[in-house]
């Protein structure tokens, strides 16, 4: 029988030891049970016996296969849908062709990605919940004037609300990482579309965002050239903190038609 696994640093692995807190974490799926929930890297399941014992329509993928070999061992009821993969390589329209949530004490080295790829099929989720290093978490929450705003902020606020739920501490981790965590909770807001050229709008965030401490002018030369005419508009006057997600999207347009290409 497979006691224990022990955590793998190579994999970010932090396993919570708090049932108080993996609870609370599964909680803030509740007003979606209606859809399947995948878990991701469930370690030793510590997250997963509370979806269980909710009744969660429930897949867990794991990457470590000490950890496949005890979750299989210990929650049968999983049979068939314990995943031996990597997150970021699965196939998600083929596993779930309908619509379903995301769950999981994320690594905290990938957590990005992880966000990122759950953009890509914002349409399919319509809520994604669980813990991440805090630092990320408060960037993900930030409104614009903040300091943690940033890139993460307005690509996920531009399809998500998205809310920070608590702060945890060091102390209920084995091991104890280095960083405060905290638990988010993503649920997809009403845009079923960006009213601008979302790739650009994309390009523009993150090429803005890659020189903060400068003003939209200076950031934006690379895609709109050193002449750029529109460059007289107020709106390069400032710098990317302080636009809201609306104003990246009207910015967006604006540049459109002047973009080198």
């Amino acid at each position: 029988m497979i006691k224990t696994v022990k955590p793998k640093k190579f994999l970010g692995q932090h396993f919570l030891t708090d049932l108080k807190i993996a609870e609370d974490i599964a909680d803030t799926m509740a007003d979606f049970k209606q859809y399947p929930v995948l878990e991701i890297g469930p370690g030793m399941g510590v997250l997963t016996q509370f979806m269980v014992q909710k009744g969660y329509d429930l897949t867990v993928v794991e990457l470590d296969r000490d950890s496949v070999a005890y979750l299989k061992e210990h929650f049968p009821i999983l049979d068939g849908r314990i995943i031996e993969h990597d997150f970021l390589k699965l196939d998600l329209d083929q596993l779930f062709p309908g619509e379903f949530c995301v769950i999981g004490n994320y690594p905290y080295n990938i957590s990005s990605q992880i966000f990122f790829k759950v953009l890509d099929f914002k349409d399919k989720i319509p809520c994604c919940s669980g813990m991440i290093q805090k630092e990320v978490a408060e960037r993900m929450a930030s409104g614009p004037g903040k300091k943690a705003y940033g890139i993460l902020s307005v690509l996920m606020q531009a399809w998500y609300n998205i809310e920070y739920c608590f702060t945890v501490h060091e102390n209920v981790f084995n091991p104890p990482p280095k960083v405060k965590s905290a638990v988010i909770k993503m649920t997809r807001n009403e845009v079923k579309q960006l009213d601008c050229d979302e790739k650009l709008f994309k390009t523009v965030v993150k090429t803005a965002f890659n020189q903060r401490r400068k003003t939209m002018r200076n950031s934006l030369k690379a895609l709109l050239g050193k002449e750029c005419e529109i460059f007289s508009n107020s709106i390069f006057d400032k710098r990317p903190e302080q636009l809201s997600v609306q104003q990246f999207i009207e910015l967006t347009n604006l540049v459109a038609p002047f973009v080198m290409k």
